[in-house]
């Protein structure tokens, strides 16, 4: 005889979404290097430059806002009993 499982196969979506987020949260400083490396290489004239410092500080407030808004999903997706899940 098969023995029963008693908890669910998949995860619910509360911490399927959870797990993504923090994810996403990993991924964020790969992604943002990517983004400011990719057009150095490309157009290295168009970032010298006033123009180039102004992309750097847009990308730069861009991660900010980014990584505030994910940090604050997270926190508030997180229950206390959840804190086991550290890695």
């Amino acid at each position: 005889m098969i023995p029963r499982r008693h908890g669910p196969i998949y995860l619910e979506r509360a911490a399927y979404r959870r797990r993504r987020l923090a994810d996403a949260t990993r991924l964020l400083p790969l992604a943002t290097l990517a983004v400011l490396l990719v057009p150095v290489w490309l157009v290295p004239a168009a970032m010298s430059g006033a123009g180039g410092m102004i992309w750097l500080f847009g990308l730069w407030f861009a991660v900010i806002i980014a990584s505030a808004l994910l940090h604050r999903r997270l926190a508030r997706g997180r229950s206390p009993e959840d804190s086991s899940d550290e890695l």
